[in-house]
Order: structure tokens, then sequence, then C-alpha cells
């Protein structure tokens, strides 16, 4: 799980932040695109994506005045690679748990 260290869960746990995470996994867009798009201001979308971009999940690219975000891929992968060894986890444990139970049936009633 080393690689999940680097992101922090609870920058999603944020309703609103996760909301706008999820739209950039939509589309890249600026502050003003977010904003028009989500009950809060501008000012509000920009903190927001302060709190992910330092968390590295978003990055932002200059275009003319404005600054468009987009995921960023490496934050996700980190995300992602945490869920899967939890999952590679969570798996092998029922395994040993399955293969246990087909060797002593009677393990299962066992507390």
């Amino acid at each position: 799980m080393a690689a999940f260290r680097d992101v922090d869960l609870a920058i999603l746990g944020d309703p609103t932040r996760r909301a706008i995470f999820e739209r950039l996994a939509r589309r890249p867009s600026s502050v003003g695109e977010l904003a028009e798009s989500l009950p809060i201001t501008r000012q509000a979308v920009s903190q927001h994506l302060r709190v992910l971009r330092d968390g590295g999940l978003v990055v932002a690219t200059a275009q003319g005045t404005r600054r468009i975000y987009r995921i960023n891929p490496e934050g996700l992968a980190a995300i992602q690679a945490y869920f899967q060894q939890i999952w590679d986890e969570a798996l092998t444990a029922f395994q040993k748990a399955a293969d246990a139970a087909a060797t002593d049936p009677g393990q299962e009633h066992r507390t």
C-alpha cells in the first residue's frame, strides 16, 4: 500500500470536492466552467481545486488567461493501486478461508 501514501483519500471525502473531481474525470475544465455547474462560487471552486492539486489528484495547465484543470493520471493510479492491493488481499483471505472450510467442514461452526 506504499503507493497510496502519496494520496490522501480523505481529500475526496468532501462531497463538493468529489463532485469537482468527477466532473474533471469527464473532461478538463476551468474554474469558471466548474462553478457554472455547481452551487458554489468560483472562489470556493478554486479552494477545492487547490486541495485536489496539493493532494496530487489534479493538475493545471495555462491556456491563455485561464488555467485548465484535469485529473492527474499518477494520482489516480495511486488510488487504483491502493484499492487493487486491498482487493487482492481480500480475495487471498477469502480463498484461504474457503480452502480451510473445504479441508475441515466443521470449522465454519466453530467460534
